[in-house]
């Protein structure tokens, strides 16, 4: 019974320390500027959302890409390291790069950059970090501080907060994009086929 108990207070100290991780994540304007260049580059000039992280980080990169492109901005993740391999073909002159890196200084990002700028010196970046002080930041023009939560891992090592404020962050950029161009129901509909999702957004853009 005592190590059950134990187990509920470890559990509720995580909720709450997650909870008020999130609730920390710094509102600025920020923001604004980002969504402000996303739309410039993807639903002016017809560019796309270039997502990219390494790690855990990076899946959480690849979540970001398929909810933008579900929701109305075509985005796509390209993985740090594949880059160096060819993938960076995917980059357009008229694209945005959305980065995410915890500590400011992953290498793999900070060589992406230098690679991104060297074929497209003009390519927008903005920058999801916990350190805004980092060199990531001197080379974009939005830099979305996370707060820089402490991690609830008990070595205070494993990607666990920071990964959740970084999905949070994603969701309130999503949120505010598709509020920016109108997305609608039948939008989604049309980008959203199949299961249960599809159906429901077919029925909503009937009313």
């Amino acid at each position: 019974m005592n190590n059950q108990n134990d187990s509920m207070h470890t559990i509720r100290s995580i909720f709450e320390r997650e909870a008020e991780a999130i609730r920390n994540i710094p509102v600025s304007e920020q923001y604004d500027k980002a969504i402000e260049l996303i739309y410039q580059q993807v639903h002016q000039k017809q560019g796309k959302l270039v997502v990219s992280g390494m790690g855990k980080a990076g899946q959480i990169a690849q979540n970001i890409a398929t909810t933008f492109s579900s929701t109305g901005t075509p985005s796509v993740f390209l993985h740090p390291s594949d880059a160096q391999h060819g993938d960076l073909g995917i980059l357009a002159a008229n694209d945005v790069l959305l980065l995410i890196s915890n500590s400011g200084k992953t290498r793999e990002i900070m060589e992406l950059i230098d690679l991104a700028r060297n074929l497209f010196p003009e390519l927008p970046l903005i920058v999801i970090t916990g350190n805004c002080h980092a060199d990531i930041s001197a080379h974009s023009q939005v830099c979305i501080h996370t707060g820089n939560p402490p991690e609830v891992c008990p070595l205070g090592l494993t990607p666990s907060t920071s990964t959740t404020v970084m999905t949070v962050i994603g969701d309130a950029l999503m949120v505010l994009m598709m509020k920016k161009i109108g997305f609608t129901s039948a939008d989604y509909a049309k980008r959203h086929h199949g299961g249960y999702l599809g159906h429901k957004s077919r029925e909503q853009s009937k009313h």
